[in-house]
């Protein structure tokens, strides 16, 4: 299809966004219109009527880690049973399990979930579409939800630029002191059968104590530790528990050749991550990967800190001849397209702009034209309308980067789903219980092969 004819109708904003993205998304055949009310519009062409759509219910887990899945005082009749490696679902059956288990951890004053969150249902409906060709995966997702595609700002409080806004789960939000910003975000995990558990356990064998929002470990104990100072990380994050000595102690994290080793036989779970501010205002999707921590791939993502370390001040600010103004307020939270995109709307932040108390930015600046190498393998198209979020997320067949799983005409891989939604992360999303993608072949979501 000619760009120019995809282009009719985007302002001179939307079009320099578009012409900065273009060479990158012509490769996979795929040309978007960014901004305005429909952000990532789907372009695969594809008649979506003809593929089918299989409906999974995505429930709220709380705090219900790896841990307490194996916990015999907080798993009780079951803990046995997933210690030695029965599946989630044998007993897990019913038709409406999910929907119950939802309902009943939010409905206040539960031990896997602690914080009163009102008005947020226990469950999620998504119908699920996939199809493929001979270069691509198509997967299409949609589901009702509120349009959230905003990520917490740099704010100017007259002297320094301080973090304005977070997650709802987040202290200072529960205490009032902050507003609840976050953007939506879909993610797939992907297994082709390599890593121990998941096809049995799927992504409760990521999440564990010591990660944010599961009784996180303190900066201390991670600086303490000599295996994530070997890691170079200073947080805990998802991670396997084969990466672990002990599977039940985040502390005891295997030596990186040992890791090496195990990423080399392909003992990692795949993360795709659909986000709305930070990759879908230009067409892209997180390539990451887990095995001792949630890694993304090698190469350049769609989006970057906004912060000068050394500065402590923004490293970019918007362009005000083309976006309106060089920063926006708190009144305009939710209500235009605060997007902070290199080559299009943003230039190199000066200190000497006249910077005003209540002045924010964005803790992101998108980078459509940096993103290379296996991290911005994806592609991801998402718009809202009517309640209703549809996202289109492309991955590529055949892949051979190291820290991706190939997808392959005839393969049949174990995947698991989460949502984050609410202006939530972390532990606040919706999550699936494993199923099947088979391309061609046989599975709980048969993806069509298209003419």
């Amino acid at each position: 299809m000619d760009p120019r004819t995809l282009m009719q109708g985007c302002s001179p904003l939307k079009m320099k966004v578009l012409a900065a993205s273009v060479a990158a998304t012509l490769t996979a055949g795929l040309v978007g219109c960014v901004g305005g009310p429909t952000r990532g519009a789907d372009t695969t062409g594809i008649d979506w009527n003809k593929v089918p759509a299989t409906k999974l219910v995505l429930f709220y887990p709380g705090k219900s880690s790896y841990e307490w899945l194996r916990d015999p005082a907080a798993h009780k009749g079951a803990a046995s049973e997933t210690t030695r490696g029965d599946s989630c679902v044998s007993c897990h059956d019913d038709a409406k399990e999910e929907q119950r288990q939802g309902a009943k951890i939010l409905r206040g004053n539960h031990p896997l979930e602690p914080i009163a969150l009102p008005g947020k249902p226990g469950h999620v409906d998504m119908n699920v579409q996939a199809a493929y060709d001979d270069k691509n995966a198509y997967f299409r997702y949609q589901w009702k939800g509120a349009n959230n595609v905003e990520y917490p700002y740099y704010r100017y409080d007259g002297k320094e630029w301080k973090v304005y806004g977070a997650p709802r789960l987040d202290k200072p939000v529960q205490e009032g002191k902050q507003p609840a910003i976050y953007e939506t975000r879909l993610s797939m995990m992907v297994d082709d059968g390599k890593v121990p558990m998941f096809k049995e356990q799927g992504c409760w064998l990521t999440c564990h104590e010591g990660e944010r929002d599961l009784n996180p470990a303190t900066n201390a104990e991670v600086a303490a530790n000599a295996a994530m100072k070997a890691y170079k990380k200073t947080d805990v994050r998802k991670y396997l528990p084969a990466s672990r000595s002990n599977v039940s102690d985040w502390k005891t994290g295997k030596s990186l050749d040992e890791i090496a080793k195990i990423k080399a036989a392909g003992g990692f779970l795949d993360l795709i991550q659909w986000r709305g501010h930070r990759t879908n205002p230009v067409g892209g999707a997180d390539d990451g990967y887990v095995l001792e921590w949630r890694n993304f791939d090698n190469g350049k993502n769609h989006f970057a800190s906004n912060l000068d370390a050394a500065t402590k001040q923004p490293k970019f600010m918007f362009d005000a001849a083309k976006f309106g103004s060089k920063a926006v307020t708190a009144d305009q939270v939710g209500k235009k397209d605060n997007f902070l995109i290199k080559g299009t709307n943003a230039v190199p932040f000066d200190p000497n702009a006249g910077w005003k108390a209540g002045d924010m930015l964005p803790r992101y600046a998108l980078q459509p034209a940096d993103a290379a190498g296996s991290a911005a393998d994806n592609k991801g198209f998402g718009t809202w309308k009517d309640g209703m979020w549809t996202v289109v997320v492309v991955r590529p067949l055949n892949l051979a980067n190291p820290d991706d799983k190939a997808l392959k005409a005839g393969g049949v891989y174990n995947v698991g789903f989460a949502i984050h939604d609410d202006n939530i992360t972390t532990r606040g999303h919706y999550v699936s219980y494993v199923k099947t993608v088979g391309l061609g072949a046989k599975a709980d979501i048969v993806a069509v092969k298209l003419p």
